[in-house]
């Protein structure tokens, strides 16, 4: 396939050969055909990333703030002046539309900004002794070199927000990302190259993800684990950190209601639900999946809804034309079979949609199920695709229980005109973060974090650099 780039391992700033056996294929979802082949990490491999960040620590660590921004805020321009090309590679592997793609590259540019001059507002304090003659200070460090694990769904904005975060607060990274989408992040390391970051700051590994992660996590050179992915795969890396008692940052899992209100601008709300749906198509954590829509307006909602969601361009992402593009594998496609039958069997109503899309790549119509029972597979099983399931609800309270009924706490969302409704809805809801009227929860700025099953710690936001810091108390006597 023109255009797309060998994969290719990154350790102690050198792109090593694709001379080693084969860890996975990166298929075009569009059209199922091959893309490339991506390497398999041999146990030296991970040795070499391992010994590579444990020395560009030491490097990394003590320069200032200020040479640390220069080198991030420069990364920055160059993934948001080189986004519009970088689009179509993460098109080509990924499936999303390309515009999603380049406002990815410019997400992730932006997260690179910010906290470069974030790392140099990492302040410490000094304490008011309570001993004449001495002086007591609070002195915040990095912790040292970072396991990182990341997903395809978002395969530049999730890394950049590990990755911005860990080496503006002075650590360096060893990067696992998914091998069905190796191009993205290999551009990311590029543009910290061309912008000067030292060798081995930040190293690229790919293989299968237990001989990785079992390598690097039980490795004493690291010193903190930072993953995006399954609920499951997290807790198992939870396991791992705690033999060495290193602390995780676990973005997991996410099954996010919707709560609609009777009261809510409904021309708006219809608007939104449709983009915030087929947004990557539907393979977003925060994606809006269990719509419990209040009894006033459930028909109609409904109906309009669907009308929306049937009127969706589907096709290949490289086509700007084209609305959503493919789901990213084939394991996708199944799930979203599985689901939607399961939720009819259950006496679910098809809306729209429910049906494969092309005779070729993975490409699945938006779909909706209403009156869907709580007992179908698809209320408690993220989907993780272009899926909706509606359910209607009488009272406020009644809402928010069912909203609050699963073991996943990522996102929620409300859709109300009422102050008063969105203050109290807000407060009541079990989520890291809450959507009013609107589905944005990312941010450069702002934390991004779960609770319940959908794990702990914060990326994003002061919160996020702050994660890879610890405090060290100094006396000093005079």
């Amino acid at each position: 396939m023109p255009d797309y780039p060998q994969p290719r391992q990154f350790i102690a700033g050198e792109w090593q050969q694709a001379h080693r056996a084969s860890a996975a294929a990166v298929t075009n979802p569009a059209t199922g055909e091959l893309l490339a082949e991506v390497p398999r990490a041999t146990i030296q491999d991970l040795d070499d990333a391992l010994a590579a960040s444990d020395r560009a620590f030491h490097v990394w660590r003590d320069k200032s703030a200020a040479e640390r921004a220069s080198i991030l805020k420069r990364t920055g321009e160059l993934l948001r002046e080189r986004a519009p090309a970088l689009a179509r590679e993460m098109t080509l592997e990924q499936g999303k539309t390309i515009s999603e793609a380049e406002g990815e590259f410019k997400f992730a540019g932006d997260v690179f900004e910010w906290n470069a001059f974030e790392g140099m507002r990492t302040y410490g304090r000094v304490i008011p002794s309570r001993v004449p003659g001495s002086r007591q200070m609070v002195l915040i460090e990095p912790l040292g070199p970072i396991a990182a694990f990341t997903p395809w769904n978002f395969p530049a904005g999730i890394p950049a927000r590990k990755i911005a975060s860990a080496l503006a607060a002075g650590c360096s990274m060893i990067l696992k990302p998914s091998e069905e989408t190796p191009a993205s992040v290999m551009a990311i390391a590029q543009a910290l190259a061309d912008a000067g970051l030292p060798d081995g700051v930040f190293n690229i590994v790919f293989g299968v993800p237990s001989e990785v992660s079992n390598r690097l996590i039980g490795s004493p050179i690291v010193r903190k684990v930072h993953f995006t992915g399954s609920t499951g795969i997290g807790r198992h890396l939870a396991l791992l950190a705690a033999q060495g008692l290193k602390p995780c940052t676990l973005e997991l899992g996410g099954h996010a209601p919707v709560l609609v209100f009777d009261d809510a601008d409904f021309d708006k709300a219809v608007a939104t639900c449709l983009a915030g749906k087929i947004r990557n198509a539907g393979q977003v954590c925060t994606s809006p999946t269990r719509f419990l829509i209040q009894d006033g307006i459930y028909d109609a909602f409904v109906a309009r809804f669907g009308e929306a969601l049937d009127g969706v361009a589907v096709g290949s992402g490289l086509d700007r034309n084209n609305q959503m593009g493919a789901l990213a594998n084939s394991r996708r496609l199944e799930v979203m079979e599985d689901l939607t039958g399961d939720a009819i069997r259950y006496g679910g109503r098809l809306v729209c949609g429910g049906v494969r899309g092309g005779d070729k790549g993975y490409f699945w119509r938006p779909s909706l199920v209403a009156d869907v029972p709580g007992s179908a597979k698809a209320m408690h099983t993220e989907p993780f695709g272009p899926l909706a399931f509606a359910r209607r609800f009488s009272s406020l309270q009644e809402g928010v229980e069912e909203a609050n009924s699963l073991p996943y706490g990522l996102a929620a969302y409300v859709f109300t005109q009422s102050a008063a409704t969105a203050a109290t809805v807000a407060n009541e809801l079990q989520a890291g973060g809450v959507g009013i009227n609107t589905f944005t929860l990312s941010a450069p700025e702002a934390p991004f974090c779960g609770v319940k099953d959908s794990g702990y710690g914060a990326e994003g936001g002061p919160e996020g650099l702050q994660a890879f810091t610890h405090t060290k108390f100094v006396h000093h006597v005079l």
